[in-house]
């Protein structure tokens, strides 16, 4: 996967070798020799990734990334933070500055492409998820508040797969003011079939398992249903670089060497952790704006556009089943009636509390729609004239019968329905055939009085 890198080194040599190692690689590669001409890089070229010098005259690199991390429109784009700096404290302020990673000086070739690699394609991820967040909103749907990346880390929890247990204690009274842990020691080869992995935040694997191979499980953990979304931080000995390489290849999203530091691995796990929730955020928005776009902003129901491709779907050819349909075209009577005399926001209660009536009375493979205005659909699956006519009548019933409550007026109102039934068949092969029918016979329950419930020609209603 290739990818626009931006190189920041007040250093040309360092430039240009980290130039060439990216270029060799396939990337796409930007450079700058300071802070500013980097931010203004990053404002008009929109790179993929930074790999950022910590040691900068003027600003330094701490700066530069919280810079980037504080603005919207670059607070997604992945930071490297590349420095001389080994010390442990170095690392952490990197990372508490908003760095994805932070690698010491000089760069080793294989751990620095599979980490650029690792954060593509989680930016890819994230670009994706943002964008269609974007459209739901351009389309005038209202997303969760809070567009930023500041995400609560309140009840995070982490499941540590470790068989040593002092280095598991160890770590559990590290992260004990951030995520509950809970630990499992590897020996069973059910870790990826637990039905509960989806509630952990971030999963902590050590790569050094008696009884398991780590880097099997981490390719189980990134593909499995359950918990292909949660981070994977994989705890590696110091110089193992192949197993370091190999387990980001695999689908780890960060690692941490051997011995581990606790204000490392607590930075390291913050990060993983706002990152997944961020994305668990985007993903409840962009599901949201599905639905949305799916169903009728006032009853919830679901909209016409999405009856008519579900309809089509059930009556088309490429339904091997090729099951009857019976379709009910529902009319509320004289609900100008209701908009005129209380108000529209009055109609409003009378379309949800109608809205609701049919939700209850249909069975599960039932679809209920709202057509337009005070028109609503429902299509039944598997039916017969007997039982669409039963089941009509009875909702027919359950709107009468029952007075609706609306708050402009003290007391409650009485509303009726009229009812038009079709069920396919030869005439009525097609989906726009049987609304036609669905509504020539509603229109002939208005014609005879409304509160009823009318059949197509030629399917006359039961005895």
């Amino acid at each position: 996967m290739t990818a626009r890198v931006l190189v920041v080194d007040d250093v040309i040599q360092n430039v240009k070798l980290l130039e060439a190692k990216l270029t060799s690689e396939y990337f796409d590669v930007l450079t700058a020799l300071n802070g500013e001409d980097a931010l203004k890089i990053i404002e008009n070229d929109h790179p993929d990734i930074v790999l950022l010098d910590v040691m900068m005259p003027g600003m330094d690199g701490f700066e530069v990334c919280r810079r980037i991390k504080a603005n919207e429109k670059s607070a997604h784009i992945p930071v490297i933070m590349v420095t001389a700096l080994d010390q442990s404290k170095d690392r952490v302020a990197g990372i508490e500055a908003g760095a994805d990673d932070f690698l010491t000086k000089p760069v080793q070739d294989t751990p620095l492409f599979a980490r650029v690699r690792s954060l593509v394609r989680l930016k890819v991820l994230m670009d994706e998820l943002r964008m269609r967040e974007t459209t739901g909103e351009n389309f005038g749907m209202s997303m969760e508040s809070n567009p930023s990346r500041d995400v609560s880390l309140t009840d995070a929890r982490v499941l540590l797969i470790e068989d040593y247990a002092r280095v598991a204690e160890r770590i559990g009274t590290y992260m004990k003011d951030l995520a509950i842990v809970d630990v499992d020691n590897g020996a069973s080869d059910e870790i990826t079939g637990r039905q509960d992995l989806e509630k952990y935040d971030l999963v902590i694997l050590s790569l050094g398992l008696d009884k398991i191979d780590g880097l099997r499980l981490c390719s189980q953990l990134r593909s499995s249903e359950h918990s292909r979304r949660i981070p994977i931080l994989v705890l590696v000995d110091e110089g193992h670089t192949d197993q370091l390489v190999k387990s980001m290849e695999l689908g780890a999203t960060d690692y941490i060497t051997r011995p581990i530091d606790r204000n490392e691995l607590l930075a390291r796990a913050k990060s993983q952790i706002r990152q997944k929730r961020y994305a668990d955020r985007l993903r409840r928005n962009m599901q949201k704006s599905i639905e949305m776009a799916m169903t009728d902003a006032v009853t919830g129901l679901y909209n016409r556009h999405f009856l008519s491709s579900h309809l089509d779907t059930l009556m088309g050819g490429e339904n091997e089943h090729h099951r009857k349909v019976s379709l009910l075209m529902l009319d509320i009577d004289n609900f100008k009636r209701v908009n005129d005399t209380y108000g529209h926001a009055a109609g409003d209660e009378v379309l949800k509390e109608f809205a609701r009536r049919i939700r209850g009375n249909i069975r599960n493979i039932d679809l209920a729609a709202r057509f337009g205005g005070e028109e609503f659909v429902v299509v039944m699956p598997e039916g017969n004239t007997d039982y669409a006519y039963y089941f009509a009548d009875r909702l027919r019933k359950a709107i009468a019968d029952e007075p609706f409550e609306i708050s402009g007026s003290e007391q409650p109102i009485t509303v009726t329905v009229s009812i038009g039934l079709a069920l396919s068949g030869e005439e009525l092969s097609s989906s726009n055939k049987l609304l036609v029918a669905a509504d020539e016979a509603l229109y002939q329950a208005k014609q005879n009085g409304r509160n009823r419930v009318c059949c197509y020609k030629d399917q006359p209603a039961p005895e």
